[in-house]
């Protein structure tokens, strides 16, 4: 019965909008999410009352209602707020703690039509590379378990990747559903601040740079979930053959890439060239301290400034990862953190500029593929060592640029027992979310074409 189940998201709205019980695409979730995630551990919560929101899906189709999201299964980040549900942000200190509203993401995607199965695992209040945490233990890589998929969004990355579900609500304050997305093969969107509400819900230590990003196996998925999460309707895509790209190899910046990595990324590039569409190389030019690790002092001084005394007296309760985050944010100066905020508005000011002469940039979403999940990040990068932060540099700038951004899968690259996944990231200027996804969806029917996307890893 299960394999008559579509399984995109486009395809179940349709089906269910089209007489197909609500109650089986749910149905089939969970019974995924039972067969799958013990060996992954991608969702830290499955919702009891899954059969009660199909019934509400069909009830409200039989009054008539157009739902655009009818009875299509999803999962949300542990760090967004589900009424009724124990969000955590993977964090001992909010065990248990259930939010008196939903946020309005959330609610939005209920309106649509959609039934929220899961809550997906995510690093200590976001703020990890990988995911792992002291309250929900570790999240595995659907092609290696021995892998982390990234952080911070590596459980609702996986839920998706894994074939649990077909879409994901994540957070991205600096690539974080993002790269997970790149490292498991699926589509993450980050797009600009405020296009999808943020809220309410927790403090975060890193302000007016997170946003809510959807997840989803294709391109389509996810517009049609970012439609029914935007604030407005967005302006109207342009014509690619109108759009100047450029493609920055390393984002501009003097930092290693993996060979295979740069490899994969060149033969996409090679691949859009040979079909037609004029690319560029060109890469932003950044200030001297326009660097991604130099921003990561004002993560550090907000965990520090909301969790300091608690790690003070309480240092059992996190994660030590997280600690030392906080140590460093107590022992930060004023100065330090001036120039943590000056770093970010030069990266504004820089790829904004950039984006004054193209009207996107291509660049890969991470220099390397998944690596150990005990590890914060790979050792080395491009065969030389590499700091813990170095496989997340070309993505943070579009946050603090206040800018659109996509990971599309492109390829496969040689990685610990096997062939892993790359992605390309595709960035654009303010508002041009639509255009985004209308070039993003073009490039996946041209990789699918020229045999450099496979089936996603994991299904």
């Amino acid at each position: 019965m299960n394999k008559e189940i579509p399984t995109t998201a486009c395809a179940i709205a349709a089906a269910v909008r089209a007489g197909l019980d609500a109650h089986a695409p749910a149905t089939a979730a969970l019974a995924k999410v039972a067969r799958i995630n013990p060996a992954l551990n991608a969702l830290c919560h499955v919702m009891p009352d899954t059969e009660e929101q199909a019934a509400k899906v069909q009830a409200r189709l039989a009054q008539g209602e157009a739902l655009p999201l009818a009875g299509v299964p999803v999962v949300i980040k542990d760090n967004i707020w589900v009424k009724g549900a124990p969000i955590t942000q993977g964090s001992r200190l909010f065990q248990g703690f259930q939010p008196p509203q939903d946020a309005h993401a959330v609610a939005r995607l209920r309106h649509a039509g959609a039934v929220i199965v899961g809550i997906a695992t995510c690093s200590e209040f976001a703020c990890k590379g990988v995911t792992r945490t002291p309250l929900h233990g570790v999240t595995h890589h659907p092609a290696n378990p021995a892998l982390t998929p990234g952080g911070s969004s590596g459980g609702p990355a996986v839920a998706v990747a894994s074939g649990m579900v077909p879409l994901a609500l994540g957070t991205d304050a600096g690539g974080s559903s993002r790269r997970p997305p790149a490292h498991v093969g699926i589509v993450g969107f980050k797009p600009g601040p405020d296009v999808i509400p943020y809220g309410p819900g927790f403090a975060e230590p890193s302000q007016n740079v997170s946003v809510m990003a959807p997840m989803a196996g294709t391109v389509a998925d996810t517009a049609l979930m970012f439609k029914a999460l935007a604030n407005a309707p967005q302006p109207a895509a342009r014509a690619l053959s109108r759009l100047r790209i450029g493609f920055a190899p390393s984002m501009g910046l003097p930092l290693p890439v993996d060979g295979a990595v740069a490899s994969a990324i060149r033969a996409a590039i090679d691949c859009l060239r040979s079909s037609g569409i004029s690319v560029t190389d060109a890469s932003p030019e950044w200030p001297v301290w326009a660097d991604p690790a130099g921003v990561m002092a004002i993560q550090a001084a907000g965990l520090a400034y909301l969790f300091g005394a608690r790690w003070q007296s309480e240092p059992e309760l996190f994660d030590p990862d997280i600690g030392t985050q906080i140590e460093t944010g107590l022992g930060l100066r004023g100065a330090d953190v001036a120039q943590a905020l000056e770093a970010s508005a030069m990266m504004r000011t820089a790829l904004r500029s950039f984006l004054q002469d193209f009207d996107l940039i291509l660049s890969p979403t991470s220099s390397t593929v998944a690596w150990p999940h005990h590890q914060l990040g790979p050792a080395e990068i491009g065969g030389v060592p590499a700091a813990p932060r170095d496989h997340a540099a070309f993505t943070p700038q579009f946050n603090h640029a206040g800018l659109p951004a996509l990971s599309l899968p492109c390829g496969l690259a040689p990685g610990p027992n096997g062939h892993l996944p790359v992605g390309l990231q595709i960035g654009g200027g303010q508002g041009q979310e639509a255009t985004i996804l209308a070039v993003a969806e073009k490039f996946e029917r041209l990789f699918n074409l020229a045999g450099l996307w496979p089936a996603q890893p994991g299904k």
